[in-house]
């Protein structure tokens, strides 16, 4: 009997963007709102009086900077799918999978990290921020909107 194989941790798979392409606006807004808000709250944290300029400034890059983080998580998990598909899987019917929570993990952590440098440079072309709020806001982001979805279990 053939082993049945399932990738646990996406939680959206990248073939259901192709066959049912009414799904992109969903997710596009959906990611623009999170990033907006969690811009904003940051922004409102740090008591910055020009909140409104700053998110017209900002919010473009680091959103589309966020997307490209994530493909950089994504590109990794693909490759190892690739290389080692039975260490993949964070979860099973049994429960936790060691090797495959941990490379999930790194997945996550590397692309809170690629977010943490592409936002940091992008916060570089708002002059109102000062180089420590820079680093703050940046970080933030890189904690908040990392890809956490990777851990979602959508098996069986």
């Amino acid at each position: 009997m053939k082993k049945e194989e399932r990738l646990y941790n996406v939680i959206l798979p990248v073939w259901l963007l192709w066959i049912f392409p009414s799904i992109w606006p969903f997710i596009l807004g959906g990611n623009l709102l999170i990033d907006g808000l969690v811009l904003f709250g940051i922004l409102t944290a740090l008591k910055l009086a020009d909140r409104g300029c700053l998110m017209k400034t900002l919010l473009w890059r680091v959103y589309l900077l966020g997307f490209a983080a994530d493909a950089v998580g994504a590109v990794f998990l693909l490759y190892v799918v690739s290389q080692f598909p039975e260490a993949m899987y964070p979860y099973t019917t049994r429960g936790i999978n060691p090797s495959g929570f941990f490379i999930t993990l790194f997945a996550v952590v590397l692309s809170g990290v690629c977010i943490y440098f592409f936002d940091h440079a992008a916060l570089k072309k708002a002059e109102a921020l000062t180089a420590v709020q820079r680093r703050k806001t940046a970080l933030a982001m890189a904690i908040i909107t990392a890809p956490w979805t990777y851990f979602i279990y959508i098996g069986g």
